[in-house]
Formats: structure tokens, sequence, C-alpha cells
């Protein structure tokens, strides 16, 4: 069964929070989502739906990124849900397109994550493109994705997700 990709709408935010309380072992993705609409630094946030019932999300919220005197336009990934019984369909790969696609739409320039190396590499995201920036979070699992890329790549700098992924204790 395919799923329609839709963005999230304010009805949805209950139906959304079960999404990732569901596909995690811990509240904190659920609880991201909700500070991330609070604090208004979601950008861009999807939902998959199925046969009328929200299976999947996505969101993609406001980073401050910078490199010398060159601030970017930029996103953080995170967090992606898909209910267990619908995981496995492709479901978080097609939210994740649809959410990059939008953000490339809109001038966005770089897209960060930090997650599994393996399975965001299929996206293009690498920890080479990330290396660069500053972050509590650097490390083999802290990846960019360059939408628009720079003339010149920067040499150092700095990313800092929103204020919520802090709540996370280091986890984003």
């Amino acid at each position: 069964m395919t799923a329609a990709i839709r963005p999230e709408t304010g009805g949805d935010a209950q139906r959304v929070r079960a999404v990732h309380l569901a596909a995690f072992p811990t509240p904190a993705e659920a609880d991201l989502v909700t500070r991330l609409h609070e604090d208004y630094d979601s950008e861009i946030s999807l939902v998959a739906e199925q046969g009328g019932e929200i299976v999947g999300h996505v969101m993609l919220s406001r980073m401050s990124v910078s490199a010398g005197s060159r601030a970017f336009r930029a996103l953080g990934l995170g967090p992606v849900g898909v209910l267990p019984g619908a995981q496995g369909q492709g479901l978080g790969s097609e939210l994740i397109r649809s959410a990059l696609g939008i953000a490339e739409a809109l001038g966005e320039e770089v897209v960060f994550v930090l997650g599994e190396p393996d399975y965001y590499a299929r996206f293009g995201f690498s920890a080479e493109a990330a290396a660069p920036f500053a972050s509590p979070y650097a490390g083999p699992f802290f990846m960019a994705l360059w939408l628009r890329p720079p003339s010149e790549a920067p040499a150092a700098g700095s990313a800092a997700y929103a204020p919520a992924f802090g709540a996370l204790g280091g986890a984003a």
C-alpha cells in the first residue's frame, strides 16, 4: 500500500506524537517535535498517511550555520518516525526525499542530520560535508548534505541545532 505524503496540519499533532511514541523507545523524539513546534523552529513537517491513518512523520527545523562571515540557510533533519507496523516499506525514505525536495525548492543551502551513516548516505549525506562545522554532535554520525554547494567549501564554521535539541542530552 502506498502512502500519501502531505504537510502536517494543526489537527495532526496527537497522531504525529503517537507515531514517535511507537517508533522510539523513549518519548524524547515525540517531545522534541512538540517543542520544535512550540518554539516556531519547525520549517518543514510532513506526514505519511495510509488509509486515513498517519503512519510516518519527518521534520526539518531551522539551524544556525555559519563559516567565516557567511551564514548559510540550513536545516536539521529529524526526527523521522514510522509506526512499527509500517516500517520496512520505504516510508521513511519517501518522507526524507520529499522533505529534502521541499527544502531545495525553498532555497535552503545545507541540511544536517545526526544518524546512521549507512542509512543517510543513500540520500547524499556525508560526515565529510559536516566535518568543517563545529558542533556538540561532531563525529561520524553528524552528516550534511549540500543542496546548493558554495563555490568554495568552508574550511571551518559552526552548526547549531534549534534549542529544543539541547533537551535530548546529546542525541538529535
